[in-house]
């Protein structure tokens, strides 16, 4: 009896096992550094990420005098100059710990109204026939590329004539406005690549349309809109812009609370260094509190 080997030209089993011999290249980089050299690289990667963060939060516990004469690194040397004075202080400052609140008031119905809003818009375009839907839809496409800052003095006359103008409602309108389409266009082309007969068999149940969305569209995008809800949520907690022009001045956002504390001649830093590292931690506690959701999001972004 042949063998299937045998039966194989000698040529041609030497171009195959040649083939089969040259791997691509990337995946010859991966095997020669997928040990425990990419891992220290890895490592070294994320901590140079935070250093920042780090050096933020060192300079934090430091009394304006240690940090005007030497660096933030001194303390890894001299950790009895780590006090809490700084922490003590912005706790009694009503304005800057207001501000967070205030931030927090427009940022969660800010992000809230765009996954909400953003979500029945990308169900409606994916899966739902109504006239010009197409056309609508490349509307909310070349919306991406208008710039906020075009639309500044126009909102602003349409806002004081409304009475929307310095208020914690017009900077929330003003974030849902300009993040929806991004939402719409990320969502809509998410729920597109649901399959078809999942939908399908849900209307054959007798599902509405609205039954369809809640128990079929949502629990399958739940990544997507993770990721969305992060992204806006960033977006709106770290803008200053926005908040500078209109919110209200006697209650503004963090953003702007601690640029006011910015001295004449100097920095208020034993104010100004605690207070950013608390307005960041926030987002960071949202971003690694959904990670997996965000990464989930990612990956099947970029899979589909």
């Amino acid at each position: 009896m042949t063998t299937v080997e045998g039966a194989v030209p000698a040529g041609r089993r030497g171009a195959a096992g040649a083939v089969r011999g040259r791997r691509p290249l990337a995946a010859r980089i991966v095997a020669r550094t997928g040990g425990g050299a990419m891992r220290v690289f890895l490592v070294l990667v994320a901590l140079f990420w935070l250093m920042p963060s780090v050096g933020l939060l060192l300079s934090s516990l430091r009394s304006p005098q240690r940090i005007a004469e030497s660096g933030w690194w001194r303390v890894f040397s001299e950790p009895a100059q780590i006090t809490w004075d700084n922490y003590s202080q912005l706790l009694s400052n009503g304005k800057v710990m207001g501000s967070l609140l205030t931030t927090a008031a427009i940022t969660v119905p800010a992000t809230v109204l765009v996954v909400v809003i953003g979500a029945l818009a990308g169900h409606a375009f994916a899966w739902m026939e109504f006239p010009g839907r197409d056309g609508w839809f490349l509307g909310v496409v070349g919306l991406l590329v208008v710039p906020v800052q075009v639309a500044l003095i126009p909102v602003a006359k349409l806002f004081g004539a409304v009475g929307l103008f310095e208020t914690t409602a017009g900077v929330i309108l003003f974030h849902t406005a300009f993040g929806l389409p991004f939402a719409v266009f990320l969502l809509r082309n998410f729920f597109a690549e649901i399959p078809r007969e999942l939908l399908e068999a849900a209307r054959l149940d007798g599902a509405g349309e609205l039954r369809l969305f809640t128990r079929v569209v949502l629990p399958l995008g739940g990544p997507a809109i993770a990721s969305l809800a992060i992204f806006q949520f960033l977006w709106v907690w770290n803008d200053m812009l926005i908040a500078l022009i209109f919110a209200d001045s006697g209650h503004p956002p963090v953003t702007v609370a601690l640029q006011q504390e910015v001295r004449q001649f100097g920095n208020n830093i034993d104010v100004l260094a605690p207070g950013a590292f608390l307005s960041m931690v926030v987002p960071l506690i949202v971003f690694f509190a959904f990670q997996r959701q965000f990464v989930s999001g990612v990956m099947a972004g970029a899979v589909k």
